[in-house]
């Protein structure tokens, strides 16, 4: 079975937590994880990215049994479309939501391989032989500068429009999705996470806490939230970990939302 677990935390800076997180196991057969960072400022930013988690995991818990790769690009890539409609609605009629986006992380498994969907600078790591994988491309400002050859990687880290992303869900009334297929096997852990987490702590230790086999996986997911925290917290946190292993199922259904 595929072991999943989240954690969630405000941070040390902020007063609201703008990320909202949900994780599916489904009698379908699905493994479904959702990560959303808010932005428009406290009640926009939460509510941006609790839209966007409802609409996706509402569409996705749907999915037949058996759904072709294909289907399951589609499904996923209709999804977050749709739930770009209805933040983009939203933030249309009601002038306190005005600007207000999110970014997005979907992964979708079936069995041992799946798809992510991808908005944003949240992003999604596999954690293979000690090393963290970056699975996502950041659709921020810094990263465009970097591969164009304007600035450094040491540049990106310290550059007074780090912040600055360049595609978002909400926003616009249309939006671009990444797809990235996926694989899940014995010995790997998939994660997910806002950039409270990777903005603030490296790919090596991402990986040495997150591939800690030895470690329950929701003590993992806490040791990571620490990190950030120690290393300043000036953003919410938000962590989903998915790893395989041979145990008896348990409930059919789980989901969580902070």
């Amino acid at each position: 079975m595929i072991k999943t677990v989240h954690a969630s935390n405000i941070g040390r800076v902020r007063s609201v937590n703008e990320d909202s997180v949900w994780i599916g196991q489904l009698p379908q057969g699905y493994t479904i994880g959702i990560v959303a960072d808010g932005m428009g400022g406290h009640q926009a930013g939460d509510t941006a990215s609790r839209l966007a988690v409802d609409t996706i995991a509402g569409d996705l818990s749907s999915l037949e049994e058996g759904v072709s790769p294909e289907g399951l690009n589609a499904a996923v890539s209709d999804a977050i479309l749709h739930a770009n409609e209805v933040i983009y609605s939203e933030a249309s009629k009601n002038e306190k939501y005005h600007n207000m986006g999110t970014t997005v992380e979907v992964l979708l498994l079936y069995g041992e391989s799946g798809i992510i969907g991808h908005i944003g600078d949240s992003r999604a790591y596999k954690i293979v032989n000690g090393e963290a994988i970056q699975l996502t491309e950041d659709h921020t400002l810094v990263n465009e500068l970097f591969k164009s050859g304007q600035i450094s990687l040491e540049e990106m880290k310290t550059h007074p429009r780090r912040n600055v992303i360049m595609r978002a869900l909400g926003t616009d009334p249309e939006v671009s999705v990444d797809l990235y297929p996926v694989t899940l096997s014995a010995g790997e852990v998939l994660l997910l996470c806002s950039d409270g987490l990777s903005s603030l702590v490296s790919g090596e230790h991402i990986a040495q806490i997150s591939g800690m086999q030895d470690v329950p996986l929701d003590e993992r997911a806490d040791r990571l939230l620490q990190l950030a925290l120690l290393a300043g917290g000036d953003d919410n946190i938000t962590v989903a970990l998915f790893e395989l292993q041979d145990e008896v199922a348990g409930p059919s259904i789980k989901e969580w939302d902070s």
